[in-house]
C-alpha cells in the first residue's frame, strides 16, 4: 500500500504535479501538502521536510491553528514569515468547525494573515449561509469538509456535499477527502466525479 508520504516523496521526484491530467480542460492540478501530516514536528522541522520534498503549496491544517484551538494571531504572523523565507505559498487554511459568528470573523483574519484565498471547514447550514455572504464579501473562497465521525455526520455523502451547497454562491465549493469517504462506504473516484464542478481541494488519503 502506498502512504501519503511515500506518494508525495514519489510525486516530488517524479514531477507528477505536471503530469496529471486536470479534472477539467479549464484548470490546472496543483499537488501540495496538508500541514496535518507533520503535526508530530515544529513549524521549523516541518518547513525543512517541504523544502526537501521541494513542496510549494499547503494546506495549514496543523491543530493549533484550528479555530478549536483559539490560537492568538502571532503564531500566523510568525509563521507566515518563516514560509515566505522557505518559498512555500499557504494557499488554504483548515479551519475545522464553524459553530458562531465569532468563528468566521477569526478564520477570515486567519486565512489573511496566512496570505490563503481558500477557507476549508466544516458548519451547520445556517452558517453556512452566513459564510457564503461574508466571504464573497472578502474574495475569499469556501471548501465544506466531509470530515468522518463514528456516527453519521451531516455532510458524510457526495450527494449530502452538494445538497448543502445548493442556493449557495460559486464562492462555496466542496474539499472532498478520499479516506472520509472511503470510511463512510462511498467510492472516493464517484465522490470527486460527482463534486467535480464545485472541487476547491481533495486531501488524498492512503486508504
Amino acid at each position: 500500500m502506498t502512504t501519503r508520504r511515500t506518494f508525495i516523496k514519489l510525486a516530488a521526484a517524479s514531477g507528477l504535479a505536471s503530469a496529471v491530467t486536470p479534472l477539467h480542460a479549464y484548470s490546472s492540478l496543483h499537488i501540495g501538502v496538508g500541514t496535518y501530516s507533520y503535526h508530530g514536528l515544529s513549524i521549523d522541522d516541518m518547513i525543512v521536510q517541504l523544502n526537501a520534498l521541494k513542496v510549494s503549496e499547503i494546506e495549514m491544517s496543523r491543530v493549533e491553528f484550528m479555530l478549536l484551538s483559539h490560537p492568538e494571531d502571532q503564531i500566523f504572523r510568525t509563521t507566515k514569515e518563516k514560509l515566505d523565507r522557505a518559498g512555500i505559498r499557504c494557499v488554504s487554511y483548515y479551519a475545522a468547525t464553524f459553530k458562531t459568528d465569532q468563528d468566521i470573523d477569526d478564520a477570515v483574519r486567519f486565512a489573511r494573515l496566512l496570505g490563503s484565498s481558500n477557507i476549508t471547514g466544516d458548519a451547520p447550514e445556517d452558517i453556512l449561509k452566513k459564510l457564503d455572504k461574508r466571504l464573497t464579501e472578502e474574495s475569499l473562497t469556501f471548501g465544506l469538509h466531509n470530515h468522518f465521525f463514528p456516527y453519521k455526520f451531516a455532510y458524510e455523502s457526495p450527494e449530502d456535499v452538494l445538497n448543502a451547497l445548493s442556493g449557495l454562491s460559486k464562492t462555496m465549493g466542496a474539499t472532498a477527502d478520499t479516506g472520509h469517504f472511503a470510511s463512510c462506504g462511498y467510492d472516493p473516484a464517484d465522490a470527486i466525479r460527482k463534486l467535480a464542478p464545485r472541487l476547491r481541494l481533495v486531501h488524498l488519503k492512503d486508504v
